[in-house]
């Protein structure tokens, strides 16, 4: 639970390295490959977790410059990840320059319903692995590597000597 700026400091900067972890084994050519006519593209998926930042974010009166709520995909990893750093770093530096730790307890409204800034950020986080999960399912179908997160991935058990679990 994010009970303090600090609190958010620590969480935000860890599932951040990990989604830049995530989205550094995309590739250009995987954002558009469908794996299912129900099931999100990579870049679909990846854009997603982007432009939250920025939907939330501006609910809470931050403000993101620059960035349009309507903009596409973009048709290169580089560009999603480039805006990720962008967009991430930001909504950091402005809930650690603008909010005091009271500010985590302030109402706005979301989605119909009144959230805590608190727990604004909470879901945000919470929202952001939800579809990183998604997207290693879909890496791992279209035959990329998929870099461990909380443990080691299929692929980095040979660095520790051993050998990957069972499928």
């Amino acid at each position: 639970m994010i009970r303090t700026i600090a609190d958010f400091d620590r969480l935000w900067q860890t599932e951040m390295e990990a989604t830049q972890k995530i989205f550094k084994h995309l590739t250009t050519t995987s954002l558009a490959q469908e794996v299912h006519p129900d099931v999100r593209t990579l870049g679909r998926l990846a854009w997603h977790i982007v432009t939250s930042i920025p939907e939330m974010g501006a609910r809470t009166g931050l403000t993101f410059p620059g960035h349009s709520p309507d903009a596409q995909v973009p048709t290169t990893a580089k560009e999603i990840f480039d805006t990720y750093n962008v967009l991430a770093i930001s909504l950091l530096q402005q809930v650690k320059n603008t909010w005091k730790d009271e500010t985590l307890l302030v109402e706005d409204d979301m989605y119909g319903e009144k959230w805590a800034r608190g727990l604004t950020l909470q879901i945000l986080v919470g929202h952001q692995i939800h579809h990183r999960a998604q997207m290693t399912v879909v890496m791992r179908l279209l035959g990329l590597s998929i870099p461990g997160i909380y443990g080691p991935a299929k692929e980095e058990w040979a660095s520790f000597g051993a050998a990957p679990p069972a499928v």
